[in-house]
Order: C-alpha cells, then structure tokens, then sequence
C-alpha cells in the first residue's frame, strides 16, 4: 500500500533542518510491504497552500525495520527522478512508554542545529493505551492524538502526547435531565390537583398553574423525542448552539489529556476539560442572563403576590418547602419498611435482629420528626384551610385593636390590588411562620362567595376577622391539630421502644425524653399486651399504629407545602416559566461538563489511595475558567453562568458497582430533583472492590464548584475603558472565598500527603493568598488570576474547565498556554523553546482539530484587529486565524 505525506520545508531556511514524524492509522494497518512515499515542498503561504515541489523519496517498512538502528537515509530525487535535491533521515520511534536509552539515542541523533519540534499525527488510533483502557472507552469516544518531542533545558528530549475526546455525557445527562424534569413537573400537577376543594379565586389559579406546567411538559417531551433521534458524534458543535431543539446540551464538550514521558521521570498528565459556556444561546440575552432575571423577578414578586392575594414567600421557603416533600416521600417508605424489619426479627425471636432494627427505626423515625419541625408546616396548613370553602377559624371573635376588614372580588381591580398590597408582608426574607415585631405575617381567606379577608397572625398563631359577616361559618379549624397529629409520631414510636424493653427485660426502660408519655398511659400500653405471648403479636399494634400517624402527617404535610409551591408558581407567572425553562437548560449543559469531568477525574485517580482519601473525606473542587467579555451579549451569557455553576452544588456523586462491564452499563445515571441531584458512576467490578469502604458504602461525595473569569477580547477592552466590570469582580471574589474555604477544610481534614507533589515547591497558602490579592487588585485583563487559580486546582487534585462562547478559539489560547507552562514548569521545557511549542501546539496540536470539527475550517475565528485587543501570549501563529463563521 502506497502512503503520501507531505513534509513543510521553513519558508526562508537555505538548508533547513527539520523535524516531523507520521503514524498510521487503525483504517491503514502498516505491513514489512507498505510503501511510504515522502514528499517535500517549499511552502510560501501554508494558510493559501501555495508551495512548490522539491523533491521525493520511496522506502518500504521492511527497509526501515532491516536497517541498522531502525534508521534509513535517503535521498530525495526530482521529479524526473535524476538529480538529488537533498536526503531525508528516517527513524522508526516507539511512541509508547521511552526509556532513558531511547531518550539518550534521540538526543545522540538530533543535531544542535536541529531547532524544529516533532509532530506526530493519530486521527483515529491512539500510540498508548493507558488512556484507553475498555474502561474510558465507554464514556470517551472518537479520540484524536498528537506527538510532540520537545527539547529539555539539559539538551533531553521530552515525549508529549495530546489525546482530545468526545463524551458520551454530552447527550446521555440531557437526556436524562428531561425525563427528571418531565416526571417532576408531573408529580407537581399531581400534588396540586390533590389538594382538593379550593375556593374559586384559589381553584381558578390552580388552574392556569397546572395548564403552565402542562405546556413545560409539552416541550420537554418534545425536545427529548428530537435527542432520541440523533445519532452520530457525541459533541454539539459551536455552529449549533442556538437550535432549540439542542438548547440542553453543552456546546463542543471535549476532554483533553497531555500525557508527558522525561528522561528519569514517572509519566505524568494534565486533564482539562474544555466546554461552551453554559448559556441559554437559543433564548438569547435581551433582557441580561439568569443572575439579572432572577433577582428583577424576585423583586417583582412581591407585587404579584399583591395581585394574585398569595402570601409572599422568599426562595428560601419556597426551597424548604420542597425539601420537606422530598423528606416525608422519601422517609415515609423506608419507616414503613423498618417497621416490617422489626416484626420480622419479632416473629424469629431475634434480640440482636430486634434491638438493630429498632435503632434504625428510631433513627429514620426522628429524622422525620424532625424534617416536620418548622413553623412553616404549621402555618401553610392555617393558609391551606383558608384556601377552601366555608373557612372560619376556631376563634373568630377575637380581632386586634384598630384592625379593619376588607372585603374583595376574585378578580379585584388595580385599585383593590393596590390597597391590597398595603396589607400584605413586604420583607423578601420574612416566613408565613415567623412573625416579627415589625411585620406581622399575614393570611389571605378566600371564601366560596368569592370574598376574602386578610388579617394579622396573632403571636400564638391565630388570625382573627373582623367583618365575619361575609364568610359562611361552616366548619372550624383547631390550629393546634397539626402539633398533635405531628407527635403522636413521636409518642407511637416511644411505645415501640417501650415495648421492646418490656420484652427484652431491660430496665429502665428507655424512653425518648423529646416527648415523654404519662406514666399511666405508657402502663396501659405495657399491660395490654400478654409479655408470655407472641413478639409479633404484642408490637404488630403499635407498628400499624405508628405507620397510621406517618401517613397522617404525610397527607397534611404534603398538601401544605403543595400549596406553598402553589403560591409561588401562582406570583411567579408568566415570568417564572420563562426563567424556570432558561434555568434547566443552563443547568443541564453545566451538569453534562460536570459529570465527564469528574468521571474523567476518578478513572485517573482510581489507583491513588490519597486522591480517593480525599474523595471521600472532603470532596473535590471543580473549577471553571471562563474567558468571556463582560460586554454587549457575553455579560448575558456570564451571568447564566454563574447560576448556572452555582448550582452544581446541588449535586452529589456516588460510586456504583455496575451489573457487568457492558459499555451500557458504565453510563452514568442521574436520580433526584431540580434542588437535589445524585449521578450515580458505575464501575466494573474488579475496579469496584479496590475503592474505600466508605465509598462502597455509598457515601455522597461532594463537588464544590468554583468560577474564576477573566475577559481578554476586544470587547473587555471596550468594558474595561467605558463599561461596568463589577459582574466579573463580583464573581471572582465570591469564588475566592469558596475555594479558600474549600482549603481550609481540606487541611484540616487530609494530610498533605494526599495531595499531588509538582516541580514548583510555592506553598498552597502562598498561592491562595496571591490569587485572593489579584482578585482584589484593580488591574485590565488581570490573566493572572485565572493562572493561579488553575495551579491551585491542580495541586488541590481538582477537575479543570475551560470556557469561552464555543470553547473553540479563546478556549484553545488558554488551553496551550496552560500546557506549554505545565512543560517549562514542571518538565524543564527549555525557555528558549516556549514560544515554539506554543505556535507548535496551536498549529499543529488537538485544538487545530477541534476547529476543523466545529467549524469545517482549520483557522480560529480571530482577525488582527480583534488579536491588538489580546495579550500578546493569547495570539496564535500567523497563517491560523481568519474571518470564519463560527
């Protein structure tokens, strides 16, 4: 099989000495009769392709492995075949793993003279299988490699190895996203139409909040159906970022891996992960980015809950609202559980079966009691009873002193609306549950005449009325039920205890104290039951009964908050949808980035026992470098962003023990809801055993994500001169503050031995306490700051992002810059040599190619006017850049 490769002669060199290397591809198997033909010509203007022939040479592959040292020379004939223009040195390289003599034998072989850095391609295949193990395999796909050897400063040579890949993440975490959202927002119409008879002002909002989330599910179920259809690469190009139909998935997702063999050195690798900015492209940036809506709409939400006669709550409750639906569904199940357990080790007579399972039942049992032990509970059950028809309270006759009543409409007038507002609680922070001196939470009453009544809550909970005229008084509600249905819990689960004592003779007998029963009521308990008789038989009541008073408090518990959630969607509409939908999409490409970068982060780590030490004691950080602009649309795009990174700390990881190593199988999975996720990572099992304890156990390991931002564009110019930067200050100084706290616990927690050694010996207290002094200095295209901050992430054994609009162009500056500084670093690359390496890299390496497979071009979207604006490390080599669609 005949081969062409075409070998760049340096445009101005009169006897150029120059260094390149080829590898054959999977699809190009090399056999001893493979003819390799090379060519050389004189490029004038590689970008034009304007070059002219020098000369050839043909060797075959069993000249070359016949030869003495694996070396061939050859001479390179004209075209007619007669004169020799020059001679080609050909070396047969292992790409693999070197050793010092392969190493020393370059350096033997490579003339001073010889200044130019090897390039070796791999479009396909890969030289090294470390990073390609059937493990990576099924999450990593379509890997693209380069070579490079580059000079020491002790006249070695170094083997570089770049391998960028597409992940599976990209369109399985969307996916799955979907599915959540669409189940979840349907539990939502569920939970809402279960709550029975409302009065016709309520009912009528009911409904127009059920029909909205009816039209979320609609496009959800939609968009999940268009993904299903898509086949092919594993990757959402920049040229697609604003199709709806791809919204939820992030933009040119890549993982990208240097793999670095020195002379007397261990292999070393520096993983990045570079990806779009989170961002909502397909609705665009008009209007700003989630960080401004969400806080105008917060704003404005006091003034539709006026409008709406719904009690204001702030995020905060709203957020506890449903935490507390999640706690008692999820609770619930596993008391009921328990409580088969304990009958269960009854039945078999088991006093070690018996005591174990009563402890955990103790334990989930208070946990929710304790879930349950908030004023909001009680006072969104008060909201709801006066939500339906007929309400009264149980002591109407009591009013305060000067209070008026007001009677209104189901649709009340602006006029209403206004004097309505005067009544309604006004502090952004204040509960429905939590009444202060100077702001009385109120209770809107809404009859099934249509009127309403908003009064005060008196300090001991009550809301008295004053015109009682105008509500049908049909039935009474005794604010103190929901405290006694909540401890019966309580008491029914202090019967158990004392039951088991009783059988088990143990003395005293031990009793919770949180809620103590009267000794006459707990002898009643012990005495009706024969102590001669079956186990089973004597707990079997007590455990019906405990399971009656959790099911009790899970009705009431759950329609109160439902109805909480309610009056948030109600003040929420229509701007709420809007931002509820811009919020998923966001959060869906942030979490999809996330979740390769941490699977790529624990197949690298899965043999180092400090890093998974550190996994599991303290969590990792993920940080996110982003090159946007605080200008014109990308400040819109930033400030989803920030939300969107923000919050990943909604989401905890898991390791799972996968049902076999079928690559279906090694996917990971995502379970949980819009304010809690898990993504469970499964491993084969062999890999599986080898984790600690804690984290077969299924202990959540934590991510604690951090965002660094530093504009380096024409268009920072613009806002660093003329514009308002306080966004991207805001946000590093908030970060900061994380990732030194993120420090703070990890030192207190883990030995410093379980961190990665570098080079470099600067004190991570050092560095944090540089990073903390750029971030508050006030200095343009401060790029120092995103320097430290990705060598801290490093050092603390962190996942690495990097971002711009497209993770294209800007992201492919940073992410060779960062490379060839990890080389001069921590590799000895020789000084004199960086900038070469750089051009080398940008022309040549992984980020060329994810140009062309973005774009269908080999050139970054820059022009020379926009690279002026640039530090000077961030512009590429002439003859790479252009005026592209991107």
């Amino acid at each position: 099989m005949d081969c062409c490769f075409r070998l760049l002669k340096r445009r101005g060199s009169r006897d150029p000495l120059f260094l390149t290397g080829v590898t054959f591809p999977p699809e190009y198997p090399a056999s001893p009769e493979t003819l390799v033909k090379l060519t050389v010509y004189d490029v004038r203007d590689k970008a034009r392709d304007n070059s002219s022939f020098l000369g050839s040479a043909t060797f075959s592959v069993s000249d070359l492995l016949r030869s003495k040292d694996d070396q061939l020379t050859l001479n390179l004939r004209s075209s007619d075949g007669v004169l020799a223009v020059g001679t080609v040195l050909v070396s047969r390289v292992n790409m693999g793993e070197m050793e010092e003599g392969d190493m020393d034998h370059i350096t033997a072989d490579v003339q001073q003279a010889q200044k130019c850095t090897l390039v070796c391609e791999s479009s396909q295949g890969t030289p090294n299988d470390k990073d390609n193990s059937p493990l990576t395999s099924a999450v990593f796909k379509n890997p693209v490699c380069k070579v490079y050897k580059f000079q020491t400063v002790d006249s070695k040579w170094m083997l570089v190895r770049e391998q960028m890949e597409e992940c599976t993440l990209s369109f399985s975490i969307p996916r799955q996203l979907l599915h959540l959202y669409i189940q979840e927002d349907m539990r939502r119409i569920q939970e809402l139409s279960d709550l029975g008879e409302l009065s016709p002002h309520w009912d009528n909002l009911r409904k127009e909040v059920i029909a909205r989330y009816g039209q979320v599910i609609a496009v959800y179920q939609e968009t999940l159906a268009e993904l299903n259809k898509i086949t092919g690469p594993s990757f959402k190009p920049s040229c697609s970022k604003a199709q709806r139909y791809l919204e939820f998935i992030p933009i040119n997702l890549h993982t990208q891996r240097m793999r670095v063999t020195c002379p007397r050195q261990t292999d070393a690798f520096y993983d990045v992960i570079t990806v779009g900015a989170p961002a909502a492209h397909f609705q665009g940036f008009k209007g700003g980015g989630l960080q401004r809506l969400l806080s105008r709409h917060e704003a404005e939400k006091k003034s539709f809950s006026t409008a709406y006669q719904c009690i204001y709550y702030s995020p905060e409750h709203t957020a506890k609202a449903q935490e507390v639906l999640h706690s008692v569904g999820h609770l619930q199940p596993l008391i009921s559980g328990l409580a088969d357990q304990l009958l269960q080790a009854a039945q078999q007579h088991s006093m070690a079966g018996l005591r174990e399972a009563l402890k955990t039942l103790a334990g989930k049992t208070e946990q929710f009691v304790h879930a349950l032990k908030d004023e909001l509970v009680k006072s969104a059950l008060l909201a709801l009873h006066a939500a339906q028809p007929g309400y009264v309270t149980k002591n109407q006759n009591q009013t305060l002193p000067g209070h008026q009543g007001h009677s209104h409409q189901d649709h009340p007038s602006p006029s209403q609306r206004g004097q309505q507002g005067q009544s309604q609680p006004q502090n952004p922070g204040h509960s429905p549950g939590q009444p202060s001196a100077t702001d009385s939470p109120m209770v809107v009453c809404n009859n099934v005449d249509g009127g309403s009544q908003t009064a005060p809550i008196r300090e001991d909970g009550q809301a008295p009325l004053k015109n009682q005229d105008s509500i049908p008084c049909h039935k009474e509600y005794d604010e103190e039920e929901w405290d006694r249905v909540w401890a019966d819990v309580a008491k029914s689960l202090n019967c158990v205890i004392a039951m088991v004592d009783k059988l088990q003779e143990q003395e005293p007998i031990n009793i919770n104290q949180e809620q103590p029963i009267p000794k006459q009521v707990l002898a009643d308990v012990i005495t009706s039951h024969n102590p001669e008789g079956d186990w089973r038989e004597q707990l079997c009541p007590l455990l019906v009964r405990l399971k009656e008073c959790v099911a009790e408090v899970v009705v009431r518990a759950r329609r109160a908050m439902t109805f909480v959630l309610l009056q948030e969607a109600a003040c929420s509409i229509p701007q709420g949808l809007f931002l509820k939908q811009r919020r998923d999409v966001v959060f869906s490409q942030a979490l999809a980035a996330l979740a390769c970068g941490f699977v790529m982060r624990l197949y690298a780590g899965m043999e180092d026992k400090g890093f998974l030490r550190q996994l599991h004691l303290v969590g990792l950080v993920a940080q996110f470098e982003s090159l946007l602009s605080t200008y014109s649309e990308e400040i819109g795009m930033l400030e989803d962003m920030e939300v969107g990174i923000s919050d990943l700390h909604r989401v905890v990881f898991k390791i799972t023990q996968a049902k076999t190593d079928d690559p279906c199988d090694l996917q990971p999975l995502v379970i949980g809801r819009r304010d809690h996720y898990t993504v469970e990572v499964p491993l084969p099992r062999l890999a599986f055993q080898t984790l600690p304890h804690e984290i077969k156990e299924g202990k959540a390991l934590q991510v604690y994500p951090v965002l660094f931002n530093v504009g380096i564009n024409e268009q920072q110019t613009i806002a660093d001169r003329f514009g308002d930067i306080s966004l991207q200050e805001r946000i590093n100084q908030r970060n900061f503050e994380i990732l030194d706290s993120y420090y703070k616990s990890l030192r207190d927690k883990v030995p410093s031995e379980c961190l990665p050694s570098f080079q470099t010996q600067m004190d991570l207290k050092d560095l944090l306490g540089t990073l903390g002094q750029n971030v508050v200095t006030k200095k343009r295209k401060n790029v120092e700051i995103l320097w430290l901050a990705g060598t801290i992430c490093r050092r603390l054994n962190g996942i690495r992002f990097t971002s711009c609009k497209s993770a294209k162009d800007r992201t492919s500056m940073s992410v060779t810059l960062e490379q060839c500084a990890l080389l001069r670093d921590e590799h000895q690359l020789n000084k004199d040599y960086f900038i070469r390496a750089l051009d080398c890299m940008r022309r040549e390496g992984c980020r060329i190619e994810n140009v062309q497979k973005n774009i269908k071009c080999r050139k970054y979207a820059f022009n020379m006017l926009q690279l002026m604006a640039f530090p000077k490390i961030y512009r590429p080599p002439e003859g790479t850049y252009g005026k592209v669609d991107s």
